[in-house]
């Protein structure tokens, strides 16, 4: 028996695909809290609105590219584009530590923004068929706490770069992950999707390549994803913020120095998010049993918990208020990230899940580039702390639409299609 074969190798996919989901958020999060070192030799990024620039282009990129890899995901092998995905967001990292000036920085955060679009749709969506309905929650929500220690670690980049250099703290990152691309082509693989499998019972699998044009017209024909799409835009504007300028906001708000105010502020908010995760994903699908809209009623405490969360951030003045503040904001997204996907598969068939997703994912990281280049150039006219405040305000909105309009029959929208297939089935049966 293969390792494919075996009843726990979807947990390994899962713990595969976390390290690559660290190293996704890592090589990306390290240039936020190494900015200061890299100052020191590039001069234009002592400027705000330059180093919001730097990270907006890579969101920008990121999100223009996500439906395009979304769409590439539900046609291709995923396994293909997670592991080329990665040796080349990796290569990227490598190549940034020969950097000279903002322009080099520039156009290396475009070519990851659009190396690193490809791997999240592929990888969510490959968990989603390895966990059909049982699990799929607490997978898809462990696999994003990699995302989180990503985003900790990255933290830290101020202190390494310090205790080496920031050259050469790019340099490591950028061939760990090349190295351990080289390991994913032995030991990940792909899943048939779920329809292709029902087709194989019944006459040899011939795979339907459904045209883009269909598949965006069969999603955005459906209302609920409108739905989906809107409490994931805005969730991601608070999300993308505490990213990017929750260090910066803890260092002026608490008069730390950024060594530490990195640290504080990724590791306080991904701790929290595990924590979230593991309550949130069991809680889920354990619910969904019972009642059919339980994910959706787990991702909506999730942001009940964020709303005050935020506004505590951007006000507390204390060292002790704004991390329990933060630990709240975790616990609450970290529930709310568990069950995105999980969520979507309730509307959206295996189909199209992939380039749905990576819908989901472009209009959230475009609302987080306008709000990281905003922020920047707000930071001096009207503070961070009452940009924070104001994003409790949006996702008000969000809970209410969610918690309103959501109403799923099935736990998989699959499920929903075959029980409709077979009815069909029977009544011709009868009628013949």
């Amino acid at each position: 028996m293969t390792l494919q074969e075996k009843k726990f190798y979807p947990w390994v996919v899962v713990g595969l695909l976390w390290v690559v989901a660290l190293l996704n958020y890592l090589d990306r999060q390290m240039l936020s809290t190494m900015q200061q070192n890299i100052a020191l030799d590039i001069p234009a990024l002592q400027n705000a609105e330059a180093f919001g620039a730097l990270m907006a282009i890579f969101l920008w990129v990121y999100g223009i590219a996500s439906p395009f890899s979304g769409a590439v995901a539900d046609r291709v092998s995923r396994k293909t584009l997670i592991v080329g995905s990665l040796g080349v967001w990796s290569a990227v990292t490598f190549l940034m530590g020969y950097c000279s000036d903002f322009h080099q920085l520039m156009w290396l955060r475009g070519i990851m923004g659009i190396s690193e679009a490809l791997y999240i749709p592929s990888a969510l969506s490959l968990i989603a068929d390895y966990f059909t309905g049982k699990g799929r929650s607490l997978a898809i929500g462990l696999h994003m706490t990699g995302l989180y220690c990503g985003q900790a670690l990255g933290g830290f980049g101020s202190l390494v770069a310090t205790t080496w250099s920031w050259q050469a703290t790019f340099h490591w990152f950028g061939i760990a992950g090349v190295g351990y691309a080289l390991v994913l082509l032995f030991l990940l693989h792909e899943k048939p999707r779920m329809r292709d499998m029902k087709k194989s019972e019944t006459a040899p699998i011939k795979r339907n390549k459904e045209s883009i044009a269909r598949s965006l017209a069969v999603v955005f024909s459906t209302m609920a994803f409108w739905v989906i799409l809107f409490f994931f835009a805005s969730s991601s504007i608070p999300g993308w913020a505490t990213k990017n300028w929750l260090p910066t906001l803890f260092h002026d708000n608490l008069n730390i120095s950024m060594e530490w105010a990195g640290p504080m502020a990724t590791l306080t908010i991904a701790a929290a998010s595990f924590v979230g995760v593991i309550i949130g994903g069991p809680i889920s699908d354990r619910w969904v049993r019972i009642n059919v809209k339980g994910r959706i009623y787990t991702s909506a405490i999730g942001l009940s918990m964020m709303i005050p969360a935020l506004v505590l951030i951007g006000l507390a003045q204390n060292a002790w208020l704004s991390v329990l503040a933060g630990l709240f904001f975790g616990v609450g997204y970290g529930m709310f990230d568990a069950n995105n996907m999980p969520i979507l598969c309730q509307f959206v068939s295996s189909r199209q899940r992939a380039m749905a997703y990576g819908i989901m994912n472009s209009v959230g990281v475009i609302m987080g580039a306008i709000t990281t280049q905003l922020l920047g150039s707000l930071a001096e006219s009207v503070g961070l702390n009452l940009c924070f405040a104001f994003m409790g305000a949006i996702l008000i909105v969000s809970l209410v639409l969610q918690l309103s309009l959501l109403r799923p029959k099935h736990d998989d929208i699959d499920n929903e299609v075959e029980a409709c297939s077979s009815v069909n089935l029977q009544s011709e049966t009868i009628e013949a």
